[in-house]
């Protein structure tokens, strides 16, 4: 028995949730899949996996095995990729799309660096909050926010964000609010979607409490960057997600209030074209990503990237 080759097939079948899923990833059969986790098991002498025709749930064994799976398969491809990395011609064209707020925020500075580090590779970046169809536009690597679009995709969780309120610290000094129930609407500048003009709600919860407060301040916008823009200018408190607004609060500019309470989370993840074997320029690319997205807010290795019901795969014929 391979013993990588089970474990990064036991690791995939809990990243995609399914047998059949993970073995659409990794190109197999599914009786192939099957079999290898249950080497896997015999092998060790004892099950990792419970299952059912509609569920997966790691047993005991299994949640400590797991993550030790992933650090070895971590640690395989990192070695691997210092090796190809530099017998590979990270050269060519590389096409990215990603969100506005993402693109803007992150991956915009940090290209820089990027293209230093590969100058024989150029990057195309598109930004847009309307996905496209990585095939039909020959895209290498598009983020993605929760879910990739069909079973076409592999996604890889990269990182966990959290809503967070804040403002600038005069205005978060001078509030009297000690719960988000004290919150004033009219000093919270909102975030509507795409195709909408109400503002998306507030939602704390602290165990069995939850409060929902609905931004009625005097600016509302669809995109991130100038909703921050006008909390720096102390308009009004905001509700984003902490990676947008992390270093600003590390340099003191914004002050986040409620952060005893929960609030909803995203996770980040790249997403490609299923295939065997990844290109060295993508490689490279999501590796890169790595560094870029902080490595203490990585989701659990068990966290699973669900795949959108507004496109299916299609059959083949």
């Amino acid at each position: 028995m391979d013993k990588l080759w089970a474990m990064e097939v036991f690791v995939r079948v809990m990243e995609c949730g399914s047998l059949s899923r993970a073995a659409e990833s990794l190109d197999l059969a599914n009786a192939t899949v099957t079999s290898s986790l249950r080497n896997l098991e015999k092998h060790l002498g004892t099950t990792l996996i419970q299952r059912n025709s509609r569920h997966l749930r790691l047993t005991e064994e299994g949640q400590l095995f797991l993550p030790r799976c992933q650090e070895i398969l971590r640690n395989v491809a990192r070695a691997e990729s210092e090796i190809t990395t530099r017998t590979a011609d990270i050269s060519g064209h590389l096409r990215v799309e990603a969100p506005f707020a993402i693109g803007q925020n992150l991956l915009c500075p940090a290209l820089v660096e990027f293209s230093h580090r590969y100058p024989g590779l150029s990057v195309a970046l598109t930004l847009t909050n309307s996905p496209h169809n990585l095939i039909e536009h020959a895209t290498d690597v598009a983020i993605r926010m929760d879910k990739v679009e069909d079973a076409d995709l592999v996604g890889r969780p990269i990182y966990e964000a959290k809503y967070l309120v804040c403002g600038t610290p005069a205005l978060v000094s001078s509030l009297q609010a000690v719960s988000p129930n004290d919150l004033d609407p009219t000093l919270c500048l909102g975030l509507f979607p795409e195709g909408g003009h109400t503002p998306n709600p507030w939602v704390f919860t602290r165990g069995d409490e939850e409060v929902v407060v609905r931004p009625r301040g005097p600016l509302s916008f669809n995109n991130t960057e100038s909703l921050i823009h006008c909390a720096l200018q102390g308009r009004g408190l905001i509700c984003v997600l902490d990676i947008f607004v992390a270093q600003l609060i590390d340099e003191g500019k914004l002050t986040p209030i409620f952060s005893e309470w929960d609030t909803a989370k995203r996770t980040f993840h790249p997403v490609t074209v299923k295939s065997r074997f990844a290109a060295p320029k993508v490689r490279t690319f999501v590796d890169f990503l790595l560094e870029v997205f902080d490595s203490r807010r990585r989701p659990d290795i068990k966290t699973i990237v669900p795949i959108g019901s507004d496109r299916k795969k299609k059959k083949s014929r």
